[in-house]
C-alpha cells in the first residue's frame, strides 16, 4: 500500500478503511510514530545518593543495644528442673515467658515419667494428665480422654489416638470405630462393662493428624502406667501404632497381628498381648475383618484358658 496524503483522499478514506478492518479506532499519540525504527538506546539513570543521616543530640542518643550470643557459638538448650513436693507430686516446671508448647523438650517427657510413677491410683493418673502441660495436643483439643469401661476387667484395648468425637465426648471409641469395637466384643461375649479401653496417646491431635513421635514418647509413660495400674490378664493392641509402642517392635501391623506378644510393665509383669487391625482400618477394608475376628477368638481362648 502506498503512503496517502492530504491531496489524495481517495488514499486516505482506503488508509482509514484499512485501519478500521484491523481494528484501529483510536489515536493514541499526536504524532505518528514509526514502529520499525532502530529505537535509540535506553539511558540508565543512576538512583540518587541517600541523604547522609542526621547527627543526633546527645540527649537523644540510644541506648546500646544488649550483647547478643558470640559469632558460631551454638545456643544452650533450655532445661526443664521440678522438684516433689511433701505429697510427692512433681511440681510443674517452670517455663519462661516467651516458650511455647509446640516442640516439648526432653524435660516433659522426664517429667511425665514422673508423674506417671507417683500415680498410685487410676484416679491420681488422670488428674496428673489433667494437669499435665508438657505436650503440645493439650492445647488444641477439647478434652482429655483417659479411659472407658470396667478399670477391674481382665481385658483391656488399647488404641492410638482420640478421633472428632472422642475429643467432643472425653471418652475412647465412641464414634464410627468405636461402635464398630462394640460389635468385636460382642462377638467375644464382651462389652465395656467387661472391658477397659484406653489410648496411647490421651489428646485428639489437630485434623486427626498422625501423633508425632516425639508426642507419642511424652505420653508413654502416661499409658505404660496405665496399663499397670488396671494389670489385665489380656491386652489387645488396636492398630500397628498401639502395638509398635506397646511392644517396643518396628514391625507392620499385618506381619504382628494374630501372634501374641508379651507387655511387660515397669515393675516386671508381664501381660501376653495380641496385636489387632484397627477398628477405622477395619471399616476402611471390611474384607479384612476375617482377620481381626480370628484375633479376637484367640483372645477368648486365652481368656478361658487364663480362668
Amino acid at each position: 500500500m502506498t503512503a496517502a496524503s492530504p491531496s489524495n483522499p481517495i488514499d486516505i478514506a482506503e488508509l482509514l478503511a484499512f485501519y478500521a478492518s484491523a481494528g484501529v479506532d483510536e489515536a493514541l499519540e499526536e504524532e505518528p510514530i514509526n514502529r520499525f525504527a532502530k529505537a535509540p538506546p535506553k539511558q540508565t539513570e543512576r538512583a540518587p545518593a541517600p541523604p547522609a543521616p542526621m547527627r543526633e543530640s546527645r540527649s537523644e542518643e540510644r541506648p546500646a543495644p544488649e550483647p547478643g550470643p558470640e559469632p558460631g557459638k551454638a545456643a544452650e538448650r533450655s532445661t526443664v528442673s521440678f522438684s516433689l513436693d511433701a505429697s510427692g507430686i512433681p511440681d510443674a516446671p517452670a517455663r519462661p515467658m516467651h516458650a511455647t508448647a509446640a516442640v516439648p523438650d526432653e524435660g516433659q517427657v522426664l517429667l511425665a515419667r514422673q508423674l506417671a510413677a507417683s500415680a498410685s491410683t487410676l484416679e491420681e493418673l488422670r488428674q496428673h494428665m489433667a494437669a499435665f502441660d508438657g505436650c503440645n495436643l493439650k492445647f488444641t483439643a477439647k478434652n482429655l480422654v483417659f479411659a472407658d469401661g470396667n478399670p477391674t476387667a481382665e481385658l483391656m484395648l488399647v488404641g492410638e489416638a482420640p478421633g472428632r468425637d472422642e475429643d467432643l465426648e472425653g471418652l475412647p471409641f465412641v464414634g464410627r470405630s468405636g461402635r464398630l469395637l462394640d460389635r468385636m466384643l460382642a462377638a467375644i461375649g464382651r462389652d465395656r462393662n467387661s472391658a477397659y479401653i484406653a489410648n496411647v496417646i490421651p489428646w485428639r491431635p489437630p485434623g486427626n493428624r498422625t501423633p508425632t513421635p516425639h508426642e507419642t514418647e511424652i505420653c508413654r509413660p502416661f499409658i505404660e502406667r496405665q496399663i499397670e495400674l488396671v494389670n489385665p490378664k489380656v491386652l489387645v493392641s488396636l492398630g500397628g501404632p498401639s502395638a509398635k509402642t506397646l511392644l517396643n517392635t518396628t514391625e507392620g501391623i499385618l506381619r504382628l497381628r494374630g501372634n501374641w506378644r508379651a507387655h511387660t510393665t515397669a515393675s516386671g509383669v508381664t501381660i501376653p498381648a495380641m496385636p489387632t487391625l484397627h477398628p477405622a482400618y477395619l471399616l476402611r477394608t471390611p474384607a479384612h475383618k476375617k482377620l481381626a475376628w480370628r484375633d479376637f477368638l484367640e483372645v477368648k481362648a486365652k481368656l478361658r484358658a487364663l480362668g
